[in-house]
């Protein structure tokens, strides 16, 4: 059996295959390798050769991606509103990771239509795209929840829309119903951190199919489609998953997914999620209006000296 050691207070742990393991501080963590400084030297170790990584700041800790009470109020740009999980999370296997974000990926359904979601705080608040609630008022929002190791689906009708960008399709929902328990939810991530040929997947309702998981690469972070930059990515898209999260291999969104080319293989594409947190960050501006239910914007009286003008033309 092979165990290194170091100094008791770099407390990273990287269990290998063959019951070994290397104790030292975790530099960086990629798709293919892991980089610990071990004290009098630095390694690079494949991943094909780790079980686990662990850190010392992760004992007792929620799965990277998703928090299931209040968190530290500092860790999130809007406190209180959405989380990120700065440096704290780690790169873990799709398999690893759809298990623990399941219940914060929702499905949204309206008369016209369906079409996926994600929960980004415990008091219900969601995204989606503008698309899938254009013109809508009467949306209910299926939620799986984990049961005895089974996902229990329920079903909540009491759901207000907060606010809405039709130019960035981009809509904020939340659950009001008074029985609703604290809900699971995703962390977002920097879609600016990503290297092009990183591996990202999504979760959605593809024609109706819930909780359907694709993965791919990102093709390219700026492909300029209708005066708007998206994140195109091979991992699969199609009509249902709209308004469903894009992930990078940390459990963050990256991405909202809203549209694939539909005569061609591979082409999908997502809002980045810089786009979503000036929209959060910003959601009174865009906050909907109940006075005029068909459009998403307000649109203030011109003033007087124009209104005086245009009367005279009269």
């Amino acid at each position: 059996m092979l165990a290194l050691l170091a100094l008791s207070a770099l407390a990273d742990k990287v269990t290998l295959q063959g019951d070994a393991a290397l104790i030292g501080r975790i530099l960086a963590e990629k798709p293919d390798h892991v980089v610990i400084d071990l004290g009098y030297t630095v390694l690079m170790v494949p991943r094909a050769q780790i079980i686990e990584v662990s850190t010392s700041n992760a004992t007792n800790a929620e799965p990277a991606g998703v928090q299931t009470h209040t968190a530290d109020e500092s860790d999130g740009v809007q406190a209180g509103f959405y989380r990120t999980n700065g440096d704290q999370a780690h790169i873990r296997s799709v398999r690893e990771l759809v298990a623990v974000l399941g219940e914060a990926v929702v499905q949204v359904r309206t008369p016209g239509g369906l079409g996926s979601g994600f929960l980004i705080n415990e008091e219900g608040f969601l995204i989606t795209n503008f698309h899938v609630i254009e013109g809508e008022t009467q949306i209910s929002v299926e939620v799986y929840w984990q049961t005895d190791g089974q996902l229990e689906r329920k079903t909540y009708k009491q759901v207000r829309i907060v606010a809405m960008n039709k130019f960035k399709d981009l809509a904020l929902l939340k659950i009001e119903e008074e029985d609703a328990p604290p809900f699971k939810f995703v962390r977002l991530g920097q879609a600016d951190e990503l290297a092009v040929g990183e591996r990202v997947f999504a979760i959605g309702s593809p024609l109706g199919l819930e909780r359907t998981v694709t993965e791919g690469i990102l093709s390219t972070k700026t492909r300029e489609m209708l005066g708007e930059l998206y994140l195109q990515t091979t991992a699969q898209i199609n009509p249902g998953n709209s308004g469903g999260p894009l992930f990078n291999l940390k459990g963050e969104v990256v991405g909202v997914t809203n549209m694939k080319i539909s005569f061609g293989e591979g082409l999908g594409f997502a809002i980045p999620v810089e786009a979503l947190r000036f929209f959060l960050e910003h959601r009174d501006a865009y906050a909907y209006s109940t006075d005029n239910p068909s459009n998403p914007f307000r649109y203030l009286e011109p003033p007087n000296r124009t209104r005086q003008a245009a009367s005279e033309d009269q």
